[in-house]
């Protein structure tokens, strides 16, 4: 196998720069018309026919051979059964990864507050755990356990009362490794189904799937599409994109970390984007000498040879001040900042999904174990997103108490703008509650 590189050479200095990075970054994750209206016909089909529609498009997409609902649903037992069939080494990485994921989280859970003011009224919020969420999880040999510690874990954190998850199992292929991230996550129930139809089940429900309160997870065209479509009936993580990492290097690490770097996001798929950042051209040179180097020896060369031709770039600035000028225009979903005191330059750092801080810090350690999630906000939505969280499982709901006092005061002030609005019937319900000059 023959592979090679062609990365893009950008310079800040040029005329054209923004409109050359304003074009490495396009990105339209739309569906065309034919990819639209199968989704649509498949919501509908599982609306109208519940699970009979699930067994049917299981058996025509994924090749399983499967008579009733009851052959795609696992329960627990088989889930701790996945446990004792994966390596020893295998599961103290998920009870590493999953302990650590749990402790970061933790530390994110709201709680409920309230204060009093002087009259007796009293305002606050309830912070409320969602009752049920959805997790998709991809299936088959593209499988990532990790996604499901990192969807599962910081529902369970807020307290969410049951987590079901979906994974395809094509051809009847199951991934072990899953299961028992699924069990060590504290998943209650697993359903054996993916695509649009397992997004429409978790909306609306079926006979045996239940309906969800927030649908959370990666899929590929189908399943974003669908989530786009349900949306509203119930909530949605994030319609994300291709994987993104942009290093931002100061010239001083290692090309070859770099490099590898580079291809750990690459090797995603061919629409992922890796981009390096340094106001030392030099250096530039050493780590596309490095990409040419490393890359025969990679399993996924040919991925990561498209991705890198096709969306990948080094881009020299004038120094690291513009460096980190381009990160805040890219707004990345992976960050890193590799430079000697990346303490320096965090305050500066306004987009991101997520930062890894100095040279040691390579982004694959946020994939898998440091702590914090590692769904992220992508094609620039950092610019407005976070990364996925406790929070996101949680709803708050203000508290208002008035007190005789209270109302009566806050009722001139509501009374005045209803009827600067002329909505005189909000006015009134508020000067029902004025008191009069006697007080009662």
């Amino acid at each position: 196998m023959t592979v090679s590189t062609a990365i893009a050479r950008l310079n800040a200095a040029d005329p054209d720069f923004a409109r050359h990075l304003d074009h490495l970054l396009s990105w339209e994750s739309v569906s065309d018309d034919a990819v639209n209206q199968r989704v649509l016909d498949i919501i509908k089909a599982v609306r109208e026919r519940g699970d009979a529609a699930l067994v049917e498009f299981t058996q025509r997409f994924d090749g399983v051979d499967a008579k009733s609902i009851d052959d795609l649903i696992l329960d627990r037992e088989r889930l701790e059964l996945a446990l004792t069939r994966i390596s020893a080494a295998q599961r103290e990485a998920l009870e590493t990864a999953a302990n650590r994921v749990r402790s970061y989280h933790e530390r994110q859970k709201q709680d409920s507050w309230q204060y009093t003011e002087a009259d007796g009224t009293v305002l606050g919020q309830k912070v409320t755990p969602l009752d049920r969420a959805g997790l998709y999880v991809p299936g088959g040999k593209a499988s990532y356990p990790s996604s499901v510690l990192m969807n599962a874990i910081p529902a369970k954190v807020a307290g969410v009362g049951e987590v079901v998850m979906v994974v395809p199992t094509p051809r009847g292929e199951i991934n072990e490794l899953v299961l028992a991230a699924a069990c060590i996550a504290g998943v209650d129930r697993v359903f054996t189904v993916g695509g649009a139809q397992a997004v429409a089940a978790l909306a609306y429900g079926t006979e045996s799937v239940p309906q969800v309160d927030k649908i959370v997870g990666p899929g590929n065209i189908y399943v974003a599409t669908a989530k786009r479509h349900v949306f509203g009936q119930v909530g949605i993580d994030m319609i994300a994109g291709p994987s993104e990492i942009l290093v931002v290097c100061d010239g001083q690490t290692d090309p070859d970390w770099i490099a590898m770097d580079l291809f750990s996001q690459a090797e995603h798929d061919e629409d992922a984007q890796a981009i390096l950042v340094s106001p030392d051209a030099a250096f530039l040179d050493r780590v596309a000498a490095s990409i040419d180097k490393l890359l025969p020896t990679m399993e996924r060369a040919e991925i990561i040879e498209k991705s890198i031709n096709g969306r990948g770039a080094l881009i020299q600035v004038r120094d690291m001040q513009q460096a980190i000028e381009v990160a805040n225009r890219i707004a990345p979903e992976h960050l890193e900042l590799s430079v000697a005191d990346p303490q320096a330059w965090l305050p500066q750092i306004r987009h991101a999904g997520a930062i890894f801080m100095g040279r040691h810090t390579s982004e694959a350690l946020g994939d898998y174990c440091a702590g914090p999630n590692h769904v992220l906000p992508t094609s620039g939505t950092a610019r407005f997103s976070s990364p996925l969280g406790v929070y996101d499982f949680q709803k708050r709901s203000s508290i208002i108490f008035c007190s005789e006092q209270g109302a009566s005061e806050l009722g001139h002030t509501a009374s005045v703008l209803a009827r600067g609005e002329s909505l005189t019937a909000h006015a009134r319900s508020a000067e029902y509650r004025i008191l009069n000059e006697k007080g009662n």
